[in-house]
């Protein structure tokens, strides 16, 4: 981990990811913050470098920021002392050093504990399979806390409710955890089954997003039916005193893209600030013929909460052929990243087409008109990045690449607000 600020880097080997001294933030379910303003297009010059590999997620504990991943060695920024890089098969610095031995995918914490998900089966070589909970100073694990997770891994984490919600392809997918004990709470108790084709993998609760309120969770990823009724590769739940599947569902979502090879092409979710829509990103490539307006192939899409049926999205922004792996929705604008070269494409195909703007790597729509924004930094394509993290001070870049906005730019940048 890292802990810094914009003027001091203390640095310390460690396994999980960075942490990271700023300011603190308030705590909403999952949703993404309002900040009133697009951010700055030049990245803070005070982060850290994360040399190979790439930053899965982000979360942030009082005045502390962690990111996970899998990634083998950080420098400080140049300038900041002491400088140094440190080695690691999926580390960082600090003092906070856990010894994870596998990816970290999720993260999240009720201001006290760290709660981790990822591919991992270990964690100071206390045997913990997908998710652990670890004390957010000294990394060490809560021996208390024990999903017991036969099989899988853990993709997404959010407290809710005083429950620890987690997805991914362990068995039945979606659990709501005791935050204490790691006991399943039975909240959850809906079947999640079904591959949308026999060559998408594993059914899974890849990632999830819960409105601000904790009333609404929307899910994405590979499966074809959820607590008995159709939902292909996204669902709605509705959270009070059970959990049940809300009628929410769009129906094209059983359709496939052109590219037959990522039948399984939902990538992201995020509610905005007041909850009363939510946006997708995916992959796939281009729509099939006819799709083009309804289907949701390497695309942005506004979907409102509240429109149970909805005979197309509010809005769709299509990169043209290229992959959207991670979403943030605030109050004004609707970032995307992930390996594309443009907005506003529709008609390309692995081209520019009419209209097309060029955006390469990252991205901002306008949250009302579904366009693009001028906000352009550019940033390096690679497979692209897969979180997306709103702040007070900013918008938060965890990626698998160099450069943004020009600069070098690691693994990690911070976008602030102007």
């Amino acid at each position: 981990m890292v802990p810094f600020s914009k003027r001091t880097l203390r640095t310390v080997l460690v396994a999980l990811g960075l942490s990271m001294a700023v300011a603190a933030v308030p705590t909403a379910a999952s949703a993404s913050i309002g900040l009133g303003t697009v951010v700055s297009a030049n990245p803070a010059n005070f982060t850290p470098n994360v040399a190979s590999g790439a930053v899965y997620k982000f979360v942030q504990v009082g005045g502390t920021m962690y990111a996970g991943g899998a990634f083998s060695s950080v420098s400080t920024p140049a300038g900041v002392s002491p400088g140094g890089t440190y080695a690691r098969s999926t580390g960082a610095v600090s003092s906070f050093a856990p010894s994870v031995n596998g990816e970290v995918w999720g993260l999240a914490s009720d201001g006290s504990s760290l709660y981790i998900g990822g591919t991992f089966t270990s964690v100071n070589g206390v045997a913990r399979r997908g998710v652990a909970k670890l004390n957010p100073t000294t990394g060490t694990v809560d021996t208390g806390f024990n999903a017991g997770l036969a099989s899988g891994k853990v993709t997404e984490l959010a407290l809710v409710g005083g429950r620890l919600l987690a997805g991914g392809t362990f068995p039945g997918k979606l659990r709501a955890l005791n935050p204490a004990t790691g006991a399943n709470t039975g909240y959850l108790s809906l079947s999640i089954s079904g591959s949308v084709t026999s060559n998408a993998g594993a059914v899974q609760v890849y990632r999830f997003a819960v409105n601000p309120a904790g009333t609404r969770l929307v899910a994405v990823g590979n499966f074809t039916s959820v607590g008995g009724q159709t939902r292909y590769r996204a669902f709605m739940l509705d959270l009070g005193a059970s959990a049940s599947v809300d009628p929410w569902y769009y129906p094209p979502l059983q359709n496939l893209c052109a590219a037959a090879s990522l039948p399984d092409y939902m990538r992201d979710v995020d509610f905005s600030p007041d909850g009363s829509w939510f946006a997708f990103v995916s992959t796939g490539y281009i729509p099939r013929a006819g799709g083009v307006g309804r289907d949701l192939c390497d695309a942005a899409a506004r979907f409102e909460t509240n429109s149970a049926n909805p005979a197309q999205p509010t809005w769709i922004n299509y990169t043209g052929g290229d992959t959207l792996h991670s979403v943030a929705a605030t109050d004004v604008a609707v970032y995307v990243q992930g390996h594309q070269r443009w907005l506003d494409n529709p008609q390309g195909n692995n081209s520019a087409g009419p209209g097309a703007v060029g955006r390469q790597g990252i991205g901002a729509i306008n949250a009302s008109t579904g366009l693009a924004l001028s906000w352009n930094p550019t940033k390096d394509r690679g497979v692209g990045g897969k979180d997306l993290y709103v702040t007070s001070q900013g918008l938060w870049v965890g990626s698998d690449t160099n450069h943004i906005g020009h600069e070098t730019r690691q693994r990690i940048a911070l976008m602030p607000v102007p």
